[in-house]
């Protein structure tokens, strides 16, 4: 399935921590020949450049004109997909456990939310990609072509979440990382400003026994029926 021979699409998807969203994008993109889009790496950058510059959460200001500063950008080669952040690769640097947690805290901000959302558009404008995030099918791009909303059990997903951060050389404790995944459900699904919710019509997978192989698969199967 050649992106230069079919109409060039918006696919967007969603889905909380641990579902696997990050990983089946990269691959549906891929397989696709689309470009590849992480919106939370963008709210994650914005927090490394918060704390690397001083600036308070709280300062919804602040943290608005940093954001229309930065320029964020994502480069794939081969099975990696690096992320730039103003011509620096800040691709490890924005996966800890303490930029997580900012991440999510600054979500909820909607001055920030509105500035990083019309990058996102911009990106995104011409087709030919797959978002992944948690407003993408609602927020972002709510007319998209093709939606699919990604969650599996939560002990599945913690599982997910504490192996991707060992395999990362970090040092973490299953409590402590369920804890943490389970206070980021709560804060995305109950904030303000585009809250963490499966659009109307977004097709819902449930990826807790299945391949990221088997999903791309019934993906693509979906996307072939569609155009």
């Amino acid at each position: 399935m050649e992106a230069s021979k079919e109409k060039k699409l918006t696919i967007a998807i969603d889905g909380p921590s641990g579902a696997g969203k990050s990983t089946v994008a990269k691959s549906l993109a891929k397989r696709l020949g689309y470009v590849y889009i992480d919106t939370g790496a963008m709210y994650r950058s914005v927090a490394l450049r918060t704390i690397e510059k001083g600036i308070s959460p709280e300062d919804k200001w602040a943290l608005s004109q940093l954001a229309s500063s930065l320029r964020i950008t994502f480069v794939t080669e081969g099975e990696q997909t690096h992320v730039f952040c103003d011509g620096k690769d800040v691709t490890e640097a924005i996966r800890t456990p303490e930029i997580s947690r900012l991440a999510s805290t600054i979500s909820k901000q909607k001055e920030l939310r509105e500035v990083l959302v019309q990058m996102q558009r911009e990106m995104g404008r011409e087709g030919g990609v797959v978002l992944e995030g948690r407003d993408i099918g609602t927020v972002v791009f709510p007319d998209a072509e093709i939606k699919f909303y990604l969650d599996a059990v939560g002990e599945e997903r913690v599982k997910r979440r504490y192996h991707e951060m060992i395999e990362k050389g970090m040092r973490v404790d299953f409590k402590e990382t369920q804890k943490e995944l389970m206070q980021r459900d709560h804060h995305d699904m109950h904030r303000d400003h585009s809250p963490l919710k499966k659009a109307e019509d977004a097709i819902f997978i449930d990826t807790t026994h299945w391949s990221v192989k088997e999903v791309v698969e019934k993906m693509v199967r979906i996307i072939k029926e569609r155009i």
